[in-house]
């Protein structure tokens, strides 16, 4: 028999169904079809057919859980809305989970959060679309078509509290009876198998959300600025001026970088260098840049590093400006932003042609050399520079630089990486490492114009890594703890001018050793010579310097 629209939507409006039986069945619809990436990680880590019973047993608890879930949304909005809510947001963290490998965790929504428009609209695609409608918008318009049976024998809030209490009481059985059974398994699981809880939606997201939300009011207060040095200056021996210029990358896997032996010679640029120290064995602080960027001038390192209240502590740019002696400190972005690195320092957004002159599909990270040349004329004391790039950001690779730059081909020319071959997503993504060598050999140009008034170097390191499909997974900003190498080993290059303190020889045998993110604030004021009582964390320093006076 054919059934039009009309004939499906009369069919639903003649259902009638309690906000008991309602939740449960959404919770089971939700549960089923917003978990297909738990169970394909599910799959990696067991044999499915000799444990089909205890992935319904668990697949039960997620029922349970979310069922839970959306018996204390329903407790504080009407029940409509709070299913409405529930679906919106399990459909949507379930297709990055599904497409890109991407698991919501605090850092990840912190990300997210502080992600700009321009990037943010690359995410946005066609299957994100028709998944929200057919599994979201779909079932909500279906739900709004039923009619929702209430006992009238008592007062409205109170049919509310009797049903939650009772979803509550459903809830905690079955999570009970399926763990009692599988009672071995389950201790297993927890304790070899926590990657896979990040997997579970939307539980993990609302419970990413919740703590997000928890640090960010614990530090929303009158959280007073941490001062971590009191005396910092530049000793008057130091007659030499130093320009250094700091390149904060963007995405820049190790294993793609030219200079660390990839088959591709993504850096031919800085391959022609004589100065350049490059280092093979660098880990990121983070898989984001909401944390990277911030660890990497912090003074903590990475295991005590707090991104809640690293905004009003004290870092490497701000020590280097307060300096007595003098010191120039600016901070020139073509990203998002410093992410509170240089929130008390002078800032230059270049992600628009009001300050970038070089803007075409989007402004480029050339564009914030334009003018340096002039702000270096105008200081009378030694400079420091970061230039934050736009980098390697993806997933719209081929948005990451000019067509001129574009030497692997066939190049994905998409953000919907599920319509590219994994050739053509690796292609686009070189082609911005490729653009990224060139302009580093920009930055070593204006430099070597200025070795007659200072002692040049310039430092390059990428925030993080990226995956690029390996095991299903794209992109970044994995939890640390088991994230891919391919997303936490970074590129680290040095180039400096042989009238600089540094010694390039003793430093490139230095440069082989393992080292981190966790190096670099105390090597920047190393470079700077600064004399000052913070502490440093216990970090190799990155560079061996000639015998000073």
């Amino acid at each position: 028999m054919y059934l039009n629209h009309r004939s499906i939507w009369s069919v639903f409006t003649k259902i009638t169904i309690s906000p008991f039986s309602l939740i449960l069945l959404a919770s089971l619809f939700i549960t089923a079809t917003s978990n297909l990436s738990f169970i394909e990680h599910f799959s990696q880590e067991y044999i499915v057919q000799n444990n089909v019973a205890f992935l319904v047993a668990l697949m039960t608890i997620i029922w349970a859980l979310n069922t839970v879930i959306i018996a204390i949304v329903y407790s504080l909005l009407p029940l409509r809305w709070a299913l409405a809510i529930i679906l919106l947001v399990s459909v949507t963290c379930a297709y990055f989970a599904d497409n890109f490998g991407v698991v919501i965790d605090v850092e990840m929504i912190r990300n997210s959060l502080q992600t700009n428009a321009a990037e943010a609209s690359d995410l946005l695609s066609l299957n994100l679309v028709m998944r929200l409608l057919l599994l979201g918008v779909v079932p909500i318009v279906l739900i709004n078509s039923v009619t929702i049976n209430a006992a009238k024998n008592s007062a409205a809030w109170l049919r509310k509290v009797k049903t939650v209490a009772g979803l509550l009481a459903v809830s905690v059985l079955l999570i009970a009876l399926s763990m009692g059974v599988f009672s071995a398994q389950f201790s297993s699981f927890i304790r070899q198998h926590k990657e896979l809880r990040y997997y579970i939606n939307p539980i993990q997201a609302i419970y990413s959300a919740g703590k997000y939300l928890g640090g960010q009011f614990k530090t929303s207060g009158k959280q007073p600025y941490s001062t971590l040095s009191n005396n910092s200056q530049i000793p008057l021996s130091d007659i030499h001026r130093e320009l250094v210029i700091m390149v904060v990358g963007e995405t820049v896997r190790a294993d793609h970088w030219g200079l660390n032996g990839y088959k591709r010679n993504t850096t031919p640029l800085l391959s022609q260098e004589e100065n350049v120290t490059n280092y093979p064995n660098i880990s990121s602080c983070g898989t984001s840049t909401a944390i990277s960027v911030p660890c990497m001038f912090s003074f903590s390192g990475r295991d005590n590093f707090d991104v809640d209240t690293s905004a009003k502590t004290e870092n490497a740019f701000d020590v280097l400006a307060k300096a007595k002696g003098g010191l120039s400190v600016l901070w020139r972005d073509n990203n998002s932003d410093s992410k509170g690195v240089a929130i008390r320092q002078q800032f230059e957004d270049f992600r628009t042609s009001q300050n970038n002159t070089l803007c075409d599909d989007e402004c480029r990270d050339v564009g914030m050399l334009v003018g340096l040349q002039e702000y270096i004329d105008q200081q009378a004391k030694d400079i420091f520079i970061v230039l934050h790039q736009m980098g390697s950001h993806g997933p719209a690779y081929f948005k990451r630089y000019p067509k001129a730059f574009e030497i692997y081909r066939p190049a994905c020319q998409t953000a919907e990486l599920s319509q590219c071959s994994d050739e053509e997503i690796i292609n686009g993504y070189d082609n911005t490492i490729v653009y990224t060598d060139y302009f580093l050999s920009q930055v070593i140009a204006l430099l070597k114009n200025n070795t007659e008034q200072f002692e040049t170097s310039m430092i390059y390191v990428s925030d993080h890594g990226e995956s690029m499909g390996e095991n299903g997974i794209y992109l970044h900003g994995l939890p640390y703890s088991f994230a891919p190498d391919s997303q936490t080993k970074v590129p680290l290059v040095v180039w400096t001018d042989v009238n600089s303190d540094i010694d390039i020889a003793a430093t490139r045998q230095l440069a082989e050793q393992e080292n981190s993110h966790d190096a670099i604030a105390k090597t920047l004021i190393t470079l700077f010579e600064l004399e000052t009582d913070v502490k440093f964390n216990d970090a190799n320093n990155l560079l061996k310097f000639k015998q000073r006076p």
